[in-house]
């Protein structure tokens, strides 16, 4: 089965919202074995609907649209809908009930602009909304399946969860498919794809698919199957993933969506290791991704910000004369800093960053983007220099990645 969505409105094409539904509703979507040919935003305006009907994919066998079902007057999507599907607008009893009783529970005034909600169009199936009281609607013509929902997110995902894909699944034989996803850091997307080509080409034969989807810091590996026998599909893709972990399994920190400071908390609960953070480039970023995970107070003790040189000296005990002659970032400075915060917050791991975020303050020798990392445990002091690139943003994530990766590997047991 083949799919296209159709987002209806003003505020997606002029930025002001993000279409978070067409995403949400693709993953959806292939999990049930159905393919999305095509995602389009357009104008709330009725030359921009009809076009975008008129012009549906001949392999599309379901189109799905979200958008311009309020009761403002520049909702004016099921007035088009019900004329260009040939029928009428008729006031619902029941749904009205809904809108109504929706009104009651919330102590809130109904005004006729709400009531009118209720108008829907006869031939339709209405998929009642019980987040809201804009109604889905579903349309037939030409073997096609059209529905209309609501833009707000959790209104439409109520409405595909308990009405649209359980339609979708009981009408329509739909394949079996099956995906797992490798999280995988310190390298990049053409160094993976270089170092396992042979192994990627042999998918081809097998009937799997493979997927590089990069972001900073990480790439994840998705592979896929479709077929009739489920269990047939994941026999298949996981042999591919063992052999996969057998070939890069040191850059592999965990599987479906897992990130690592999700997949590290694991770790030092388990090692009941403490640790702490000095942060310059970073700015508590480090700590922010160690402590966004639920009971991190168990093994995270702290953070010192030491943005300034002056902070740098007082609270970590970095030597004035190495910021003289070396910098700020520099591997003296950065092993002093780790070691600093690790005595000062009595940790068993410390992690220290310093670098040139940018987008302005590097020089020739240090070029922006440039950062070191170092952490200091039992064992001794470990430090290693980066290069990345000049957007501040992009840097200060990779970096704070990049030191949870240091972690990683120390707790593997693979850093000294």
């Amino acid at each position: 089965m083949l799919a296209e969505i159709i987002t209806i409105g003003d505020e997606i094409l002029i930025g002001q919202t993000v279409d978070t539904n067409s995403a949400w509703i693709a993953r959806e979507l292939n999990k049930i074995g159905v393919s999305l040919l095509r995602i389009r935003s357009i104008k709330d305006e009725r030359e921009s609907i009809v076009e975008a009907l008129d012009t549906v994919s001949p392999d599309a066998s379901l189109v799905l649209m979200t958008g311009g079902l309020g009761p403002t007057r520049d909702d004016i999507t099921k007035k088009v809908l019900a004329d260009y599907f040939n029928t009428e607008l008729k006031r619902d009893p029941e749904i009205l009930q809904r809108i109504e009783d929706f009104f009651i529970q919330r102590g809130r005034d109904i005004l006729e602009s709400n009531r009118m909600q209720a108008d829907l169009p006869v031939d339709a199936i209405i998929l009642p909304n019980l987040m809201g009281t804009a109604s889905g609607m579903w349309f037939e013509k030409d073997q096609k399946i059209f529905v209309s929902m609501p833009g707000v997110p959790y209104e439409m995902k109520g409405l595909m969860e308990r009405e649209v894909i359980p339609r979708i699944k009981e009408n329509n034989e739909l394949p079996s498919i099956y995906y797992r996803t490798v999280m995988t850091e310190g390298v990049g997307e053409s160094f993976l794809a270089d170092r396992i080509s042979d192994w990627e080409e042999s998918l081809t034969a097998k009937n799997i698919s493979i997927a590089y989807l990069p972001s900073p810091g990480t790439v994840k590996i998705r592979l896929g199957a479709k077929g009739e026998n489920l269990e047939d599909l994941k026999k298949k893709v996981d042999a591919e993933i063992e052999s996969l972990y057998a070939q890069i399994g040191s850059h592999i920190f965990g599987e479906n969506d897992i990130s690592q400071e999700d997949a590290i908390a694991d770790m030092l609960l388990k090692s009941r290791l403490s640790i702490s953070t000095a942060e310059s480039c970073t700015g508590g970023y480090l700590a922010h991704l160690i402590t966004s995970v639920p009971g991190s107070s168990a093994y995270f003790n702290g953070s010192v910000i030491s943005y300034s040189n002056e902070v740098k000296i007082s609270q970590l005990n970095v030597r004035p004369e190495d910021l003289e002659s070396n910098g700020a970032v520099s591997k003296e400075v950065v092993e002093q800093m780790a070691k600093g915060v690790r005595k000062k917050l009595a940790t068993d791991i410390a992690l220290a960053t310093s670098g040139i975020a940018g987008p302005d303050g590097g020089t020739e020798e240090k070029p922006v983007g440039t950062v070191w990392i170092s952490l200091a445990a039992k064992e001794g002091v470990f430090s290693k220099q980066f290069l990345f690139e000049k957007n501040r943003d992009r840097n200060i994530r990779r970096s704070a990645l990049a030191a949870l990766s240091m972690l990683r590997r120390y707790l593997d047991g693979r850093l000294f």
